[in-house]
């Protein structure tokens, strides 16, 4: 019998085992019946690659789908004025990260029903967007692959008890829309090692700018489940201070207190806007000529005492972001170089807000995490880190939610920052707000 005709025979032999063959193909995620525990919360060390929204390839956004990101960071910045309106009483300076609150919000949110996640869909302006993981997707990754000449990075993780079994829905959304993987930890034997774990995960994500999220005592041998979300920001001006226009110039802490503080000088034409109470400047940072990029927007009252004037409507912001209200100008920019570090217990805002039920051991329902009522928050806590300089700005957040049991140029207009101002980081594409701050002393580094 010839080569050829062997050839043939095999090749039907396996075309007919094949066609009887009665075994399915093997799926990635099989339909389990819920609760289901994944195999890799036996082992802690292993299965630690990610898929975060950050390492997304660059992508054309179409114009639909810019127009649900620039939705979907309304909603985000509706609730980080909301916050601030609850964080302003902290005597001092002021900053946090509300992209990096409401992702892990976000994470958690996935997991909650009936009242309980109602309360949190108000809180977060995500009642008016029923499609809210996709769209939080979508924006995270329009963020991470906008530009080359700067760096924003966005992580998120999930770190579940050993053994507990968690909903397979619950944990494939979350590591779809927002790349968290579920990694095991083992809160009941060895908190404190796990405590050290996650804190190292957050230190690696932000550059080691926010070492210490959880502090002692937070997490315990109740914990379950902990969220986390980590954001790192770097970035120069497009138009950087030169070093040697740099010189110590006052501070009016109040009306009849001031300090020297190093004061950055800068003269030329940037965006600005100003009305009879404020005036607003906006200081781009380095980007592709082909991508709208990411700005500071430093917002000065005319008073030295001017600022809780401005504090008392947040919700007047979101119109100073619109860029149809900025026109360009020739300024004379004076900036103080500092340096915040900030930490929040979070619950009694969150609290204060509308999100009661999720802390009440009684009320929490959580059920869509296991497929029992077992589960409520204990905590959300948040640090954040910023440094403003002549080069440009470096800032890290991160976010943890803890789930226990239960012509002829004009004279320049001169923008003098020597008396407490707000200031925000935000993306110009989406006008998504990052970072959002308050300087009321420039020298005071923590708060």
């Amino acid at each position: 019998m010839s080569k050829i005709s062997l050839k043939k025979i095999w090749l039907l032999l396996i075309l007919f085992v094949a066609a009887c063959s009665n075994t399915p193909p093997a799926q990635e995620s099989p339909t389990v019946e819920p609760p289901v525990t994944r195999e890799t919360l036996d082992e802690p060390e292993t299965h630690e690659k990610e898929v975060s929204p950050a390492s997304s390839p660059t992508t054309l956004i179409t114009q639909e789908q810019q127009m649900e990101n620039n939705a979907v960071s309304k909603n985000l910045n509706a609730f980080a004025l909301d916050l601030y309106a609850k964080l302003k009483g902290k005597a001092g300076n002021l900053f946090f990260s509300p992209y990096s609150i409401s992702s892990a919000l976000a994470m958690t949110y996935a997991g909650a029903n009936g009242n309980t996640k109602t309360q949190m869909a108000k809180i977060l302006h995500f009642d008016v967007n029923p499609d809210i993981h996709p769209a939080f997707s979508s924006l995270n990754k329009s963020l991470t692959a906008q530009s080359e000449a700067y760096q924003l990075n966005i992580a998120n993780a999930l770190w579940g008890q050993k053994e507990l079994a968690f909903l397979i829905e619950f944990v494939d959304l979350n590591h779809e829309y927002y790349g968290a993987t579920l990694k095991a930890a083992d809160f009941k034997a060895k908190t404190e090692d796990s405590r050290k774990r996650i804190n190292q995960w957050v230190a690696d994500k932000t550059e080691n700018k926010i070492k210490e999220l959880f502090v002692p005592g937070i997490l315990n041998q109740q914990t379950r489940l902990v969220l986390t979300n980590a954001i790192y920001f770097k970035g120069d001006w497009q138009f950087p201070f030169e070093q040697e226009n740099t010189s110590e110039l006052p501070f009016h802490l109040s009306t009849d207190t001031k300090v020297d503080v190093p004061t950055m000088y800068r003269e030329g034409e940037f965006k600005y806007m100003e009305n009879e109470t404020l005036q607003i400047v906006e200081l781009p940072y380095q980007k592709n000529d082909s991508q709208p990029g990411l700005s500071m927007l430093v917002i000065l009252p005319r008073k030295v005492d001017g600022l809780s004037l401005i504090e008392e409507k947040p919700e007047q912001w979101l119109s100073y972001i619109e860029p149809q209200r900025f026109q360009r100008e020739r300024l004379k920019v004076y900036l103080p170089k500092f340096q915040l570090e900030s930490a929040f217990q979070l619950k009694d805002a969150l609290k204060k807000l509308g999100m009661s039920d999720a802390f009440d051991r009684n009320e929490a329902d959580f059920s869509a995490l296991t497929g029992e009522k077992k589960l409520a928050l204990s905590a959300v806590v948040h640090k954040a880190f910023v440094e403003v300089n002549e080069e440009g700005t470096e800032a890290g957040a991160a976010t943890g939610v803890v789930v226990t049991l239960r012509g002829i140029l004009p004279s320049p207009i001169e923008f003098r920052a020597d008396h407490p101002f707000i200031f925000l980081i935000k993306d110009n594409r989406s006008d998504s707000i990052l970072f959002l701050g308050r300087v009321s002393d420039p020298k005071n580094t923590t708060n």
